[in-house]
């Protein structure tokens, strides 16, 4: 059975990703505050027995030692970052695929935003959990990785289906709307998503998940030809106010 997605919005602008199994186990991806996860789950009826990591930084992995202190929930992140991560109980690397709440889920390399990074693919549930490599009409900064890096990882991610779920981790979509118009005005998808989004925005309501689909018809990160326009674009966004 396809598992549900659920976005739960923690700290300022960042979404933990709540996965709920037909039998109320439930899963969690980069959880940066361990209270509105835990209220999530009590809200579904559930019990937290997993918990993935898409990478490091401290607004995705914040809440992971209360959550795991409250439930015992199992910890599951990249082996190449485990020296940064919380304690991993079972440590993955890109090309695995593993058995989250009895559903395949595939790791995916997504170094870029920084080393390490993982996604997490779905295919039965048309879900991708990619942290802060791919946002709606937007890419991670490179602060750790290089352009070379990040147009191999969206690559990779561009070649999902397009009914897939793109459940990233940050409510980026009006600035990266914003920017994504000086660097296609003319994109009919592009114009039409910023609109949605802006009435998305004005009626308090999230952003995402979006799709592959839509990413591919308007994000100019996922629709560059090459690493110099990756590369190009990335800096442009760096200094865009």
């Amino acid at each position: 059975m396809p598992l549900k997605v659920t976005a739960v919005p923690c700290l300022s602008d960042n979404y933990a990703w709540l996965l709920r199994a037909a039998d109320g186990r439930c899963a969690v991806c980069d959880p940066g505050e361990a209270a509105p996860v835990a209220a999530a789950v009590a809200a579904v009826g559930g019990t937290l027995d997993v918990i993935l990591l898409t990478h490091h930084h401290g607004d995705h992995v914040a809440g992971v030692a209360d959550l795991v202190a409250q439930t015992g929930a199992k910890v599951i992140g990249a082996a190449a970052d485990a020296h940064r991560l919380p304690k991993l109980d079972v440590a993955v690397s890109p090309g695995q695929v593993i058995d989250v709440l009895g559903v395949p889920v595939e790791v995916l390399a997504s170094d870029g935003h920084t080393r390490g990074h993982i996604a997490f693919h779905l295919p039965d549930s048309a879900i991708l959990l990619c942290g802060d490599t791919l946002f709606s009409l937007g890419c991670g900064r490179l602060l750790e990785g290089t352009a070379e890096e990040m147009f191999g990882s969206l690559q990779r991610l561009a070649v999902l289906p397009p009914e897939t779920l793109v459940c990233c981790g940050h409510e980026y979509s009006e600035s990266n709307a914003r920017f994504a118009l000086t660097v296609e005005p003319e994109n009919p998808a592009l114009r039409a998503r910023a609109d949605e989004i802006a009435m998305q925005r004005a009626a308090g309501q999230a952003t995402v998940p979006t799709t592959i689909g839509q990413e591919l018809s308007a994000n100019p990160f996922l629709r560059a030809k090459d690493v110099a326009t990756l590369a190009r674009i990335r800096t442009a966004k760096d200094n865009f106010r």
